[in-house]
């Protein structure tokens, strides 16, 4: 049950390629986090320029206005699991939105059943609704 977070500057893309830039990001859940069909969760925020403030990290990475941030929040994939995350959307985006991998930058968050509630006040993986 991956909540996922999508950030990126306003004006640079059209609603259809924020949509086509979610779908990529669902379809990896799907295929490396084993997210179950209907399990999309995602928030697409678009900022005004200057808003995001990415530096390189000293890794020598060209950043552009493009720049696509990812915060994913989990619970329980492995590290082989993120590492396939990363590397799928890096390659996925770049496939089929022409986003330079340069430009994307992920982040996991790790919380448990507990942290959790999809509705009507109730923590459902608790109560054993899910």
């Amino acid at each position: 049950m991956p909540l996922v977070r999508i950030d990126v500057t306003e004006n640079r893309r059209t609603p259809e390629q924020l949509r086509a830039l979610a779908d990529v990001v669902q379809d990896v859940m799907l295929d490396t986090f084993a997210a179950p069909p209907r399990d999309r969760y995602q928030i697409v925020t678009e900022h005004r320029p200057g808003q995001i403030i990415a530096e390189d990290t000293g890794l020598g990475l060209a950043r552009t206005d493009d720049l696509v941030v990812v915060q994913v929040v989990q619970q329980g994939r492995s590290e082989a699991q993120k590492q396939a995350m990363y590397r799928a959307l890096a390659d996925r985006l770049e496939q089929r939105t022409g986003l330079d991998p340069q430009d994307l930058i992920v982040s996991v968050t790790e919380n448990t059943r507990e942290d959790w509630s999809f509705g009507r006040g109730v923590a459902q993986f608790l109560t054993g609704e899910l």
